[in-house]
């Protein structure tokens, strides 16, 4: 049973609902965009109580997962960690959130524990050390944000439960629920608090992360087990498109769209939303926004419970593919028995499909590239099947497609496959072709 105090506070903030802000590395890549997110917060944030999470700044998860790579192989990682360690200790500065000796005692204190942390990494482990080193950057963003915004500073490895499952932590939501609302109810009282996307935490305190961009994730867990009003995405984007203008021409932006065709947006890899966003908000119909922090005040995106007539086709590009086929020794067809091994490694080696496909003798899948993990997955299956790989590729989704789609995006590629149902069409090609997106 939560003490009384918390259920009674609790009570109180049930009648002005929480909402949720999440802000993504490209809204916090550096002071400025700091500074704009102080502003989002001070204008949008009123009234109520306000939880705000943050990921990484800027390109910082890629330069950790760097600074792993070196330590874990045993080579020099001094001058990336300084590199790192200076960047974050200047926005600091220029947010003027540090001390005079040149950044705040939580935030050197945190710089101080990840190189302690990179000097313990050793070969093997790599899932669960990754998880460890990488996290640091949610840490290091939170605690300049909140600084910045004179917010509290919640650690959400304590109450975000996870199981053991490295770099995708599965969440124990009747834990984590728990946990959450006996822990989060006094701080929000107190004004905005500020937590970290993609992290939790083991019911030995270890840290797991919840899958590579799972900030949008935390936001769903957070709202779920809270009772949440609403979660605001805040983009660099006019809201959720039609296309990732970065890669496609005359993206079109949905009003609205219903969380059943947003999930199957997110599986097939539109950028915008983490695929597991999606469900916990559904569940408690709790409405997403998707707004621009380039321009607050436009429209943007609702995410809900609606019905609407035929979208337009949504364009998805996955790069990194591989394309994996399973042939059978023997010339014997590929059977349940056969998909039943192959299914048990590709879970084994953790390797999603995006897409699969059979012939009378061979099996086929694409997965996200991960030279590890095939060769892992070489090991459990080369002795049944001969297995041919193509990597460098990249998978194209069409959702709601129609003529028109189909051949802007196949005209003058060779398809290696391509898969058609009734409102999605797929096609593997080779990778390196952008100029005949636009």
């Amino acid at each position: 049973m939560q003490p009384a105090a918390t259920r009674y506070i609790w009570a109180m903030q049930e009648a002005v609902q929480l909402r949720i802000f999440k802000f993504g590395g490209a809204s916090v890549k550096d002071a400025a965009a700091i500074r704009n997110l102080r502003d989002i917060v001070q204008t949008h944030g009123q009234p109520g109580p306000l939880l705000v999470v943050v990921s990484a700044m800027g390109k910082t998860t890629n330069a950790l997962e760097e600074l792993f790579q070196l330590a874990h192989t045993g080579q020099d990682y001094a001058t990336p960690l300084a590199r790192l360690r200076d960047f974050h200790l200047q926005v600091a500065t220029e947010l003027g959130v540090d001390d005079a000796h040149a950044g705040s005692p939580a935030l050197m204190e945190l710089l101080e524990q990840l190189q302690d942390r990179l000097s313990t990494v050793q070969p093997g482990d790599f899932d669960k050390q990754y998880d460890q080193i990488v996290s640091f950057g949610e840490l290091l963003a939170t605690r300049i944000v909140a600084r910045a915004l004179q917010a509290q500073w919640l650690d959400c490895r304590t109450l975000i439960r996870t199981d053991h499952t490295w770099r995708e932590g599965r969440v124990a939501w009747p834990a984590t629920e728990r946990l959450l609302q006996a822990g989060v109810a006094a701080q929000l009282a107190h004004g905005p608090v500020v937590t970290q996307g993609f992290l939790g935490g083991t019911s030995s305190g270890q840290t797991t992360t919840l899958g590579r961009e799972g900030s949008d994730y935390t936001a769903a867990i957070l709202a779920y087990c809270l009772g949440a009003q609403s979660v605001t995405i805040w983009k660099d984007v006019a809201g959720l498109l039609n296309a990732d203008p970065k890669i496609f021409a005359d993206t079109v932006r949905y009003p609205e769209i219903s969380y059943q065709e947003t999930i199957e947006m997110a599986y097939y890899g539109a950028s915008v939303i983490h695929p597991k966003t999606i469900k916990p908000l559904a569940v408690k119909h709790i409405p997403l926004l998707v707004k621009s922090f380039v321009d607050p005040a436009a429209e943007g995106t609702i995410i809900h419970d609606c019905r609407h007539g035929l979208l337009v086709p949504a364009l998805i590009r996955k790069t990194g593919q591989c394309l994996i086929s399973f042939e059978s020794k023997d010339l014997t067809f590929i059977s349940e028995e056969n998909l039943e091994v192959i299914f048990g490694a590709l879970a084994q080696v953790r390797l999603k499909i995006h897409l699969m496909q059979n012939s009378a003798i061979s099996f086929s899948v694409c997965t996200d590239f991960s030279a590890f993990r095939l060769d892992k997955l070489l090991g459990l299956l080369r002795d049944q099947f001969t297995i041919h790989y193509n990597t460098g590729l990249e998978l194209y989704t069409i959702k709601n497609y129609d003529t028109a789609s189909i051949k802007r995006l196949t005209e003058g590629r060779e398809l290696l496959l391509e898969q058609r149902s009734r409102q999605t069409f797929q096609f593997i090609c080779r990778g390196g072709e952008n100029e005949a997106l636009k």
